[in-house]
């Protein structure tokens, strides 16, 4: 009997195998996601907590010279969030989530910027922090803005020996306008940008975005009242100049922003409020010769900050 089988162990023919298996098992499974999102680990437990702990706090309430913190929800605008540079806390990453290329993109981002955190959070978790938007996953927590004040703009200026040149918005809600004019503003040498404090657009991660960057470099000062602010401005020498559709000069005639300037756009609709019209020194009109009746206040600071550079050079 044992000879038989030996006999048989020798015959040749199909065997029985692993059918791959253990070539597979040594192929490389990607990279080894942090500590944070690996169910069961000590800091994927502290993580959690921590979502937990931040849905059920209420957002901070802006006072002083600060905004409030700000949430951006999605995959593509938290992934366009982190390109342009728009500052974060922390990014909140839904547990079991689908591996995408944005997905991906979001975590290497996060990885290369640092100083961010990285937190896993069940869905129900970024459903309550998101009041039930269409997170897909991602959700990028944007700190309060640190607003500085009017003062301090026309102060930076004076201290380098330079006439200030500061844009002064006045009832601009769109904060994508604001993150242009600070681009602008940038772009020409500008000291800064006021806005009110109320009624007005504020440094959201899409004024950021829309600034290219350049809000990390460029001021934004927050004024109690614009009006108030711009009479303090008048007593340290600057002229205040107002954009309006009637006004009495065109920005290429006026020779008083080539010196320290502040000016004033107001909203393409409703142009420069009553009190902050009267406060102006000289009321300017852009002449636009193919009959538009009005431009936005990103083009419209663009175009008078260009006309003050090209004096001052």
């Amino acid at each position: 009997m044992a000879a038989n089988n030996r006999r048989m162990s020798g015959k040749k023919g199909a065997q029985v195998g692993s059918g791959g298996q253990r070539r597979k098992g040594l192929e490389g499974k990607g990279p080894t996601p942090p500590a944070e999102m690996r169910k069961g680990h000590k800091k994927n437990r502290i993580a959690n907590a921590q979502a937990r702990q931040t849905a059920r706090r209420p957002a901070p309430r802006g006072r002083g010279g600060k905004g409030t913190s700000e949430m951006v929800v999605g995959r593509n605008p938290v992934v366009e969030a982190l390109r342009e540079g728009v500052p974060a806390v922390t990014l909140y990453v839904q547990q079991f989530i689908d591996n995408d290329e944005r997905v991906r993109e979001a975590l290497q981002l996060v990885a290369d910027r640092g100083g961010i955190h990285l937190m896993e959070a069940p869905r129900p978790e970024l459903d309550r922090m998101t009041n039930g938007l269409n997170h897909q996953g991602l959700v990028l927590q944007v700190p309060p803005y640190e607003y500085a004040h009017p003062e301090d703009l026309a102060a930076a200026a004076y201290d380098d020996g330079e006439d200030p040149l500061i844009v002064a918005l006045d009832g601009v809600t769109d904060p994508r306008n604001l993150g242009a004019v600070v681009r602008s503003v940038s772009a020409f040498g500008g000291h800064g940008v006021v806005v009110p404090e109320r009624r007005a657009a504020g440094m959201t991660a899409g004024a950021w975005k829309t600034s290219a960057g350049t809000a990390a470099r460029t001021p934004v000062a927050r004024a109690t009242n614009l009006t108030r602010a711009l009479e303090a401005y008048k007593k340290q020498g600057i002229v205040v100049v107002g954009l309006a559709a009637d006004g009495e000069h065109e920005i290429g005639d006026l020779e008083a922003l080539g010196g320290p300037v502040a000016i004033v756009v107001g909203s393409e609709g409703k142009g420069l409020s009553r009190l902050v019209g009267e406060t102006c020194d000289f009321r300017v009109r852009i002449p636009m010769p193919g009959g538009a009746e009005s431009l936005n206040a990103g083009v419209a600071a663009g175009i008078v900050l260009y006309e003050a550079a090209r004096r001052r050079d």
